[in-house]
């Protein structure tokens, strides 16, 4: 009995450890990898939204991000989570 306990165990064990390293791990590397693009954002970077809209950053704040897009220049808050990507960085001159 103690034998087939020790090999449950162990098996739950390797359970455990493969959901880590093919589920868990992977998924924090890419919240973190969010986190940090989102910690980075400069005005004038182009962004595209989770949602799809292509638009310049005309403000940063805490957690809102003002946009402009459009031939108008609309500007519109968005929450910082609400971005999916950057496009392209403004160049440091």
């Amino acid at each position: 009995m103690n034998k087939q306990l020790m090999w449950s165990l162990l098996y739950i064990v390797a359970l455990f450890a493969i959901f880590y390293f093919l589920f868990i791990r992977p998924q924090r590397k890419k919240d973190k990898e969010l986190k940090e693009m989102r910690d980075s954002l400069a005005v004038g970077d182009t962004i595209i939204t989770i949602g799809g809209i292509v638009a310049n950053i005309a403000k940063i704040e805490e957690e809102t991000v003002v946009i402009e897009f459009g031939p108008s220049r609309t500007k519109m808050p968005i929450q910082k989570w609400a971005i999916g990507s950057v496009q392209s960085k403004k160049e440091i001159q």
